[in-house]
């Protein structure tokens, strides 16, 4: 799929109250709303009304077509050039990635909406997706939690594995990309019988080029807000908190997150969630020391090995970090070990 934003079209089907969609030559009926992507989007449950071509002869992975026509569908209001850009820009992004733990972008379309008489002219974009009804890591998560049941070592170390191989697909392109949101609520699970989860990370709406020189106050600042903006407080690197004057930043801010995200999958809460609780200080302050709270439940209990991992991640300086590579070195290791 291109992403050329000439000739998208688009259209609302009014006869049917807005229900149906056109996404270039294929048409979508809008079934049931599945939540909010930010302020300016809404993702929906769509399924495709059969047309000729169908969306199945467009997509080059077979894996990729849907057995019963649904998918997912975002849906974003775009309301000034800004957002415009932002949309582009995710579209662009979201088109260099293809591996198996990332969720491909299937098609997409931007259009003119008509807009009330004291409006001005609007935009709406649409980008189609794979349907995971089975939700997110944090769906699943926050659900055993409240029951107090708890991920297996195996089964976080697997999850945990796909979530590595498919930021490495990113982090290994030239120029390397940052997922800049890694986190719970960005893993979409598709429960299977008899082995672990499939685990696809989603939303590459921040993903940048990773590598970045940062030589003035100024640069320091525009980073550190474009951070508070864009990136999860509780999944957020500490130099994304207090970037130097004069430093290199990299994808390792990734692997902050991804630490974060390890300790979640086991804990149910990141790991400055506990210490910011039974702590006055800043949220700030407690992430750039890395004030890490392990919980003491005995029916959370993991291996000592997985919380060293966690450490190992989570370490202030980012230049002492590892890379992914390493990361997933190690996970493979791990994962022997917790096999058999």
């Amino acid at each position: 799929m291109g992403c050329s934003f000439s000739g998208l079209n688009a259209l609302y089907d009014t006869a049917n109250g807005g229900g149906d969609v056109w996404i270039n030559e294929n048409r979508f009926r809008i079934l049931k709303p599945m939540g909010q992507d930010g302020f300016m989007a809404n993702v929906f449950i769509v399924k495709e009304i059969l047309s000729d071509p169908s969306i199945s002869n467009k997509l080059k992975d077979p894996s990729h077509v849907s057995d019963d026509g649904t998918y997912a569908m975002k849906k974003v209001l775009i309301q000034n050039n800004e957002q415009l850009e932002l949309v582009k820009e995710e579209i662009r992004v979201s088109s260099l990635f293809s591996h198996p733990n990332l969720l491909p972008l299937l098609d997409h379309a931007i259009i003119s909406v008509k807009a009330s008489q004291d409006q001005s002219k609007k935009q709406e974009a649409y980008l189609l997706f794979p349907v995971h009804l089975d939700g997110t890591l944090l769906d699943s998560v926050k659900t055993m939690k409240a029951k107090k049941e708890f991920f297996s070592t195996l089964e976080v170390l697997q999850i945990f594995h796909q979530l590595c191989a498919g930021l490495k697909h990113m982090h290994n392109l030239d120029p390397p990309y940052a997922h800049n949101d890694v986190k719970p609520g960005n893993v979409l699970l598709t429960l299977r019988k008899g082995q672990a989860p499939l685990a696809k990370l989603m939303d590459f709406g921040n993903a940048r080029p990773a590598r970045r020189q940062i030589r003035s106050r100024s640069e320091a600042l525009q980073l550190q807000e474009w951070a508070s903006e864009h990136v999860s407080a509780p999944f957020r690197a500490p130099e994304l908190w207090d970037c130097s004057t004069h430093c290199d930043i990299d994808e390792r801010t990734d692997i902050w997150s991804l630490g974060c995200t390890l300790f979640a999958m086991m804990y149910g809460v990141s790991p400055f969630e506990c210490a910011l609780e039974e702590s006055d200080e800043s949220p700030q302050l407690v992430i750039v020391n890395a004030q890490i709270k392990w919980p003491t439940e005995p029916n959370a209990q993991y291996p000592n090995d997985l919380n060293q991992f966690v450490t190992w991640m989570l370490q202030p300086q980012a230049t002492v970090r590892p890379r992914i590579d390493d990361i997933v070195i190690h996970v493979d290791k791990l994962i022997s070990k917790y096999s058999h």
